[in-house]
């Protein structure tokens, strides 16, 4: 471990009083609100978009960053914006493809400390900033049309589960899912299948079907907007 790190846990541990705790959570709450009010605020001027997700260390000549940027083009042409989470890798794709598109191209970035900055393919306009994962996937989930799950982390599977459940509990309307590159995602749908379907019984049959599996960049296209030829476009809650 070296010393800027021992540095960070030391400060995470320093010894606050409760009062001092109390004070620190209520001016946190203000910081929350800001950022939800900031990011509905701008969202809601931008109308129907596709988020698209996948990882930020994807390079630009491999075989999903380039399926990413043709998708997200796509997508502008039959008239969606993207958002994506406005890093490196997948995002920086789909952002270059709907400017590609001159779409609408919209990045939600959040600071990390090793891998993400804002990438130069983000409307200028359309550039929203976040402290909070949980504020930052509140947005993502409200205003997304769909969402397009590339090859990622485990940010991504946070992305993806966290819109199946919703969906499933019906918190939230029902929105395609596709999951882009079957070779990728194959072992993990035979475990939910063989696993939390047929050996626990976690999950019901009908829950499959809350997501689609393609290969191409038409296919996702299709998917997203043959589901919208028979419903409203609209924010999702």
């Amino acid at each position: 471990m070296n010393k800027k790190t021992e540095k960070k846990i030391q400060k995470a541990f320093k010894k606050k009083s409760w009062n001092e705790i109390k004070i620190a959570d209520s001016w946190q709450i203000f910081k929350v609100m800001s950022e939800f009010v900031e990011g509905f605020e701008k969202m809601a001027k931008i109308g129907p978009c596709v988020s698209i997700f996948g990882s930020a260390r994807t390079p630009a000549d491999k075989e999903y960053y380039i399926l990413a940027e043709e998708i997200a083009y796509q997508l502008t042409q039959k008239g969606y914006g993207v958002i994506t989470g406005g890093g490196p890798g997948i995002m920086e794709a789909g952002n270059k493809g709907a400017q590609r598109g001159n779409g609408k191209s919209v990045g939600l970035n959040i600071e990390l400390p090793f891998e993400q900055s804002a990438n130069p393919y983000i409307d200028a306009d359309k550039l929203i900033d976040f402290d909070y994962f949980f504020v930052r996937k509140v947005i993502f989930i409200k205003y997304a049309q769909g969402f397009v799950v590339m090859p990622g982390g485990v940010g991504t599977l946070d992305e993806l589960f966290e819109a199946l459940t919703l969906i499933q509990t019906q918190k939230i309307g029902r929105f395609p899912i596709v999951l882009v590159g079957s070779d990728f995602w194959s072992g993990l749908i035979d475990w939910i299948k063989k696993v939390m379907l047929e050996k626990e019984k976690n999950i019901s049959p009908e829950d499959l079907d809350l997501f689609a599996v393609v290969d191409t960049a038409e296919d996702a296209v299709a998917h997203i907007d043959d589901f919208y030829s028979k419903y409203l476009l609209k924010p999702n809650f």
